[in-house]
């Protein structure tokens, strides 16, 4: 469905609020997996499902037509995120041009409905319930420290020294390994400008970040 405004989307959100992911599977005659190994995306394109998200995996906001993202966020029930949370990957060449103001990344966190659901892996992921989702913009100063932390890796990659970024990187925002296995290889920049194969990487928000988020919020 396309919303007319933020305030629709988030009223659709809200009324998922307090279901739990059985409850909905069955209303909307969808199947729940039993574990998510294999199935790590399911709860996220689950809730893209229900809310109508169009992007999928494109290089842009899930509602293009609102710049709303969607982020589903496991929490734990005093309301604590349970890991990091995906933005998008990292680019590794092609970097001429590439600024803060024009990356994926701001366009991914400039406006944010964020859908926190209680899933502590004892819960069964049928009777995770979903909490109240909320619309979120950086402030200013967080903005700074988003950009601040892009620009450290940009900067880092740009010079060949990919291999020395690690999870202690970046204060709001780290960046991880983002491939299905070791052999998902990407090119990359070298140490001498050679391109090199490596791992693809991904942008992460830590969970300290979310968790400032979801504090201020309730």
């Amino acid at each position: 469905m396309a919303y007319k405004t933020p305030q629709q989307l988030l009223d659709k959100a809200q009324s998922l609020a307090g279901f739990t992911l059985g409850e909905l599977a069955s209303k909307y005659q969808a199947d729940v997996p039993t574990h998510l190994l294999r199935e790590k995306g399911w709860i996220g394109q689950f809730i893209e499902y229900l809310l109508g998200a169009k992007s999928g995996s494109l290089a842009q906001p899930d509602f293009p037509e609102l710049g709303i993202e969607l982020k589903t966020i496991p929490i734990d029930r005093y309301g604590r995120p349970l890991e990091s949370t995906y933005v998008s990957v990292v680019p590794l060449n092609n970097l001429a041009g590439l600024s803060w103001h024009n990356s994926v990344v701001r366009h991914k966190l400039l406006h944010v409905l964020w859908l926190p659901i209680i899933a502590e892996k004892e819960i069964p992921i049928e009777q995770r319930q979903i909490a109240m989702p909320f619309l979120w913009h950086p402030s200013q100063q967080q903005e700074q420290l988003l950009q601040q932390d892009f620009e450290d890796v940009i900067e880092t990659v740009a010079m060949g020294k990919i291999d020395q970024i690690d999870a202690r990187f970046g204060e709001l925002m780290q960046v991880r390994p983002k491939a299905a296995n070791s052999k998902a290889l990407t090119e990359a920049i070298g140490p001498d400008g050679e391109t090199i194969l490596t791992l693809p990487r991904g942008f992460y928000l830590r969970p300290q970040f979310t968790r400032s988020i979801l504090d201020e919020q309730f």
